[in-house]
């Protein structure tokens, strides 16, 4: 086996005969779209909904976030294992469920207690959203193809974040329906993603629409020599500790634009429901790039001869420099400009996930994938949780974004040092 993972022959496969995994990518990325448009909704309905509804201070919704992430911290380790025995399209199928019937069970939230409830089992099911993803893209892609795959499936959580401003105010302000609705009418609709799923997805060895040749291609790497790795073992890997801290530190950067973009808009610019669409839109449609051009970004790297960890490290550098600027954004006098800095911030964001999510795959045996992904995702939502209370503290006593944009725009360069630290040449992890 060469250093970078990838074996002569596979590096030089020629271009599979067959496209159906990128079927499988598709509906992961429609899957995402959902995820996020679920996931968003409470973050845009806040500033002039809920929090007058029910007079939330900073610190009550910050509490609804920590909940939230605190059950999607428990359920991401728990789904990681589970899909690693039950496979991806049950795992999958499974949680999806759950995070929908949370999903339309908002509209019958009537105090700050249920809110909790309902964003916890929203967690549960969300939780297994990436394990499964992540898990079907180790079965479906070699690793040349990994980054990329999984950069298109992801960028399905900024089409989300650009849906939500479209349909959302459709359904509250011009069909006059009311924020209750908006949860069941799409809590329903999206349900028709799952039979979708149950009926296209299965292991590509079992699925009559792959070709020899596409899964010749699909299992070009060299086999794994392990079929079950204990907890134990795991964790007892430096690797599986370069992605889950790399996790705890970046996830909550994300989960802060998500849950409060809007309300920042809302304070600096005096932007309401009706009025956040298109910057968000400009936010989210820049973020896409970020998406798939990390991904591509290593992996032209490595269709060009550098190495793997080369490859993946450097793209995530890159990323990491492209986040630096929103240090600022909270000080930009003009809208546009904070929007576009906050753009490229969330377009690194996604470009360094991208390579960072590749990793359990890239050096761990299929068998232990949903399992390291299971454990990162865990400490990602910690990450979340400290962070909410943080961004609630902050927004609370000093009533400023700059102290919470700064270290935004830090912690990447952080993430790929513990990264690089831990996992200094991307080896395969010894788990024998």
């Amino acid at each position: 086996m060469t250093t970078d993972n990838v074996t002569p022959q596979a590096a030089a496969a020629p271009v599979a005969a067959g496209k159906y995994r990128w079927v499988v990518v598709a509906l992961l990325f429609v899957a995402m779209v959902i995820n996020y448009v679920d996931r968003q909704m409470i973050g845009f309905l806040k500033p002039d909904y809920l929090q007058p509804e029910f007079g939330w201070s900073e610190r009550d919704y910050a509490d609804i976030v920590f909940w939230f992430q605190a059950s999607y911290a428990v359920a991401y380790l728990l789904f990681g294992r589970i899909i690693d025995k039950i496979g991806a399209k049950w795992g999958f199928a499974a949680a999806f469920t759950i995070w929908t019937v949370a999903h339309i069970a908002h509209a019958g939230a009537r105090t700050l207690t249920h809110f909790f409830l309902v964003r916890m089992l929203l967690g549960i099911g969300e939780g297994g959203a990436f394990p499964g993803g992540i898990k079907a893209v180790a079965d479906w892609f070699p690793k040349k193809e990994r980054a990329f795959a999984t950069g298109i499936f992801n960028a399905g959580t900024n089409i989300g974040a650009i849906v939500t401003p479209l349909v959302v105010p459709f359904i509250v302000v011009d069909l006059a329906m009311g924020w209750r609705a908006s949860f069941v009418i799409i809590g329903v609709a999206t349900l028709l993603w799952l039979p979708a799923w149950l009926m296209l997805y299965s292991h590509p060895r079992k699925n009559k629409n792959v070709t020899p040749q596409e899964l010749a291609w699909i299992e070009s790497d060299p086999p794994d020599t392990v079929t079950k790795v204990s907890w134990a073992k795991v964790l007892r890997q430096k690797e599986t500790w370069a992605y889950a801290i790399g996790k705890f530190l970046i996830d909550p950067i994300w989960w802060f634009f998500l849950f409060w973009l809007p309300d920042f808009l809302g304070k600096n610019y005096g932007l309401d429901i009706k009025t956040f669409g298109p910057p968000i839109i400009a936010i989210y449609l820049i973020s896409d790039v970020g998406s798939i051009g990390g991904g591509y970004i290593s992996s032209f790297f490595l269709k060009r001869g550098m190495s793997l960890h080369a490859a993946r490290k450097t793209a995530m550098l890159l990323c990491a420099l492209c986040a630096l600027p929103v240090i600022f954004a909270a000080e930009a006098s003009n809208m546009w400009v904070a929007v576009l800095i906050i753009g490229l911030a969330t377009a690194a964001h996604q470009g360094f996930s991208a390579n960072l999510y590749t990793l359990p795959s890239d050096v761990f045996p299929r068998s232990a994938v949903g399992t390291v992904v299971g454990i990162g995702g865990m400490l990602g939502g910690i990450g979340g949780m400290l962070f909410a209370k943080y961004v609630g503290e902050v927004l609370e006593t000093i009533g400023s974004y700059t102290p919470i944009f700064i270290v935004a725009g830090s912690v990447y360069l952080i993430a790929l040092l513990v990264v690089h630290l831990l996992s200094p040449r991307y080896e395969p992890a010894k788990v024998e």
